[in-house]
């Protein structure tokens, strides 16, 4: 079976969930022998934390299109014989012996922005269903998002299949001090902390994650896991939280610093509106991090009994789940559902999965 991937992603974003799940992927199908696989990306170098990484047994050059021109348009390569063609990102190959995969992670785009961004996303995200041969979505909440937003799909060629958790997470069990661990945690010096993980977009309700530790006036900081602050956020968070040295900003961390900070984590706030997956959720649950998040979208589906869920997402709420984790016999039984709840997913099993799906559609033609 021939299978070409199409890596675009990792020229689109410097991280993201959508590079952890490509990577996570790839990485598997690359170690297999008895399948033609090859991976097609541009020569030039991109900042993508995961790619850099990443070593490819077979990799091949599409780059005589300009990043902002190819993005939109179909794979340029043709395609010869019968091959699956996966792409990371809404491409796809009009070659008649192209098996077309498309994966659906979210609807972010289309529920929560405005303008000419929106519709050019649903367009070509519609365009990449509409000619899929099989469309894979990673929850059945994105499912639901996908027939609403796209109500002409063929159902027959919708696939749900979870994405895993990596392996790189996991409890520490030998006390130890963060500081010690990594210079990059020197300012931390083991202080009682809050982790917020992602971007901080509208949706995300970042600002609910900082009035709910503002309220306990410095008895936890925030140790924030993203891009920069900006002026509005800097001026937000010194304005809330007030006390000296109350948040701490850390960017791009690989997954060993990041096992680090879940470990030592008081807890994870996660109060996102709407998320396709929540990956953080399942990485948290994995290192006996305990987790408050929303009971919404998807969330429910990933985190099941395993994370404080919460109806309404407001600052006191938030607190006040904050302050039911402080209940050691409460904080242990969480911890216990949520070590229960991410062994349900595994990224070996979620490749497994997408083979036999590849499987299944090439030896139908």
């Amino acid at each position: 079976m021939k299978i070409i991937f199409d890596n675009i992603i990792y020229s689109l974003q410097r991280s993201g969930g959508g590079s952890v799940y490509w990577t996570e992927l790839i990485k598997r199908f690359n170690n297999l022998t008895d399948e033609e696989v090859s991976f097609y990306e541009p020569i030039e170098e991109n900042e993508n934390i995961f790619r850099k990484d990443l070593t490819l047994k077979n990799v091949k050059n599409e780059t005589f299109l300009k990043l902002a021109i190819r993005r939109y348009l179909n794979f340029t390569i043709p395609i010869t014989s019968k091959t699956i063609f996966h792409s990371s990102y809404f491409r796809i190959s009009k070659s008649k012996k192209a098996i077309n995969i498309t994966t659906i992670h979210d609807f972010t785009t289309e529920k929560f922005r405005t303008g000419l961004a929106k519709w050019v996303n649903l367009y070509q995200k519609k365009h990449a269903v509409l000619n899929s041969d099989g469309i894979i979505c990673i929850s059945e909440n994105t499912k639901k998002d996908l027939v609403a937003f796209v109500p002409n799909v063929d159902r027959s060629k919708i696939k749900v299949i979870y994405n895993g958790v990596s392996r790189e997470f996991y409890p520490i069990h030998t006390d130890f001090t963060i500081s010690a661990q990594s210079s990059d945690f020197e300012a931390l010096q083991d202080y009682k902390y809050l982790l917020y993980i992602g971007h901080r977009t509208s949706y995300k309700n970042f600002p609910l994650a900082v009035k709910a530790a503002a309220q306990f006036k410095g008895e936890f900081k925030l140790v924030i896991i993203g891009e920069p602050l900006n002026k509005g956020e800097e001026k937000m968070l010194d304005d809330l939280l007030k006390v000296k040295e109350s948040y701490f900003v850390f960017s791009r961390l690989d997954n060993v610093k990041l096992n680090l900070l879940y470990n030592k984590a008081f807890a994870l706030l996660y109060p996102s509106s709407y998320e396709g997956f929540g990956i953080p959720l399942l990485e948290a649950m994995k290192t006996h991090c305990p987790v408050i998040a929303s009971n919404n979208s998807s969330i429910p589906e990933v985190a099941g009994n395993g994370a404080v869920l919460l109806d309404q997402i407001d600052e006191f709420k938030i607190a006040s789940a904050i302050q039911q984790l402080k209940n050691i016999e409460f904080r242990n039984k969480l911890i216990k559902r949520g070590i229960e709840q991410s062994a349900k997913f595994d990224w070996d099993l979620t490749f497994q999965q997408y083979l036999n799906f590849y499987k299944e559609l090439y030896y139908e033609r």
